[in-house]
């Protein structure tokens, strides 16, 4: 595996790998790989010619205060850890490299609309705004055929998903399932911010989920019913704040309240500083 810093390298090591017939797969994260991260990159080799894993903190998706300056950065860590999946290529680019505007700035945006107004785009504004612009470049750097997103981020896989499709772009989205601990929380390179009291007390979002799970396996229905019992489950937490539980519609991301086909349950809650999300993808076997 080789670390790559500047988009022109990357680019021959792409024109290379296209010489030779191979596909270009991308994972794209912000570092601080857990096995979430390697369960992408390793499905990515498994699948194709060449991968080409990302690691940038995007500053453009974080708002003024967020945790953009203290997010955890190792690249020597991170590229050991990358190593271990066999993928051709860790793309580590600086700020400057990414947004040669200078102070992380771009006269550019892509901006998706209505399905980022909900979920967490209500408590970020401007977070997929940038989500979609880094994206859209490193789709654009790396010329991926297909692109590799957890699913613990679902909201981000749909803007992705729908940002593609209205743009004509030629990669194919994939998602992968969550990756949890062995007690169900869902890897985040956020987790590392909880105390051990909080990290305890995370374990109700996965709880919930597994509640929410049960009744819809047992036939209910109503999505009232469902978004009920998961908000009583996580507030017999007294550690958990809420700031969003909602069940939607998987494509338009739209409230559902009759549940047909599929659901996605999400949660966002905060447990002291640290804002984690989860989520359940519903689907009627």
């Amino acid at each position: 595996m080789q670390v790559i810093t500047r988009i022109d390298e990357l680019k021959k090591k792409i024109r290379d790998a296209r010489a030779a017939g191979r596909t270009i797969g991308v994972v794209p994260t912000m570092g601080y790989l857990h096995e979430g991260h390697l369960t992408l990159m390793r499905q990515a080799r498994a699948e194709q010619g060449f991968v080409i894993a990302t690691l940038f903190v995007n500053p453009l998706q974080f708002g003024p205060t967020e945790d953009y300056a203290v997010y955890p950065r190792d690249l020597a860590r991170d590229s050991k850890l990358a190593a271990t999946t066999g993928i051709d290529v860790l793309f580590a680019p600086t700020v400057d490299e990414m947004y040669p505007a200078g102070n992380g700035k771009t006269l550019t945006f892509v901006d998706v609309e209505k399905i980022t107004a909900t979920l967490c785009g209500a408590s970020r504004p401007g977070h997929f705004r940038g989500v979609a612009t880094v994206v859209t470049k490193l789709f654009n750097i790396t010329e991926a055929d297909v692109a590799y997103f957890g699913q613990k981020d679902a909201q981000q896989v749909t803007v992705i998903r729908q940002m593609v499709r209205d743009l004509n772009m030629n990669v194919r989205v994939v998602a992968v399932p969550i990756v949890r601990e062995a007690d169900g929380l869902a890897l985040s390179s956020r987790n590392q911010y909880l105390s051990p009291a909080e990290r305890q007390a995370a374990l109700v979002l996965s709880k919930s989920l597994r509640l929410a799970e049960t009744m819809l396996a047992g036939g209910n229905r109503e999505a009232s019913a469902v978004l009920a019992a998961v908000t009583d489950c996580i507030a017999q937490e007294p550690l958990a704040a809420v700031d969003y539980i909602a069940m939607v519609d998987p494509q338009t991301l739209q409230p559902l309240t009759q549940i047909s086909g599929s659901a996605l349950v999400a949660l966002a809650v905060r447990f002291g500083k640290t804002r984690l999300i989860d989520n359940l993808l519903w689907e009627e076997k």
